[in-house]
């Protein structure tokens, strides 16, 4: 884990998620680590926070009940392109991963994460390369993540995601309602 000392002179970090239990949680233990918390349940008191006191630090939920935590990583770098941003989310799919990288995200967690996967994705050196993956994805999950980045791309419409994929449309449906492997 990186030291708390690397933060330097600005600690303030803003945690957005609309999971108000994990929110606390996560505002004490990062707290404890030496950030300023300052926390939001809502895309709009995201918005508000990164536009009026654009943080340091940011940890992002991707799907809020109000929209996605995308708009605020949009303006966090419009507002302080030095921010380093950390985008979480309980729907891990490739293709969410590199639309927030791509947005400016410094990296991309999938929940549940703890404080410390969190610190160390916010502390990382931009050079540093995570290691190596302990438990690989399964044939089944690369083929599901290659079917949600084909959907994702073609604006979340089976049809034509099934035409891409030659696949019939029912079979994908199925796909789709299914939750992922493992």
């Amino acid at each position: 884990m990186e030291d708390i000392q690397d933060l330097g002179e600005d600690k303030t970090l803003l945690l957005l998620d609309d999971d108000e239990p994990f929110l606390r949680r996560l505002a004490k233990a990062m707290e404890k680590r030496g950030f300023e918390v300052e926390c939001a349940g809502s895309v709009a008191a995201g918005k508000a926070i990164a536009t009026a006191r654009p943080p340091a630090y940011a940890v992002c939920d991707l799907r809020l009940e109000d929209g996605n935590g995308l708009d605020v990583v949009e303006i966090l770098r419009e507002k302080r392109p030095d921010s380093r941003i950390v985008v979480l989310t309980g729907y891990g799919a490739i293709a969410t991963a590199v639309a927030a990288v791509k947005i400016g995200a410094t990296d991309y967690l999938s929940k549940p994460a703890d404080a410390t996967d969190i610190t160390n994705a916010l502390l990382a050196r931009a050079d540093a390369l995570p290691p190596p993956p302990e438990n690989p994805m399964s044939a089944d999950r690369v083929r599901w993540e290659h079917i949600q980045r084909v959907y994702e791309l073609c604006d979340r419409n089976v049809s034509e995601t099934a035409r891409r994929l030659n696949m019939h449309r029912r079979t994908l449906q199925r796909i789709l309602a299914k939750r992922s492997p493992k």
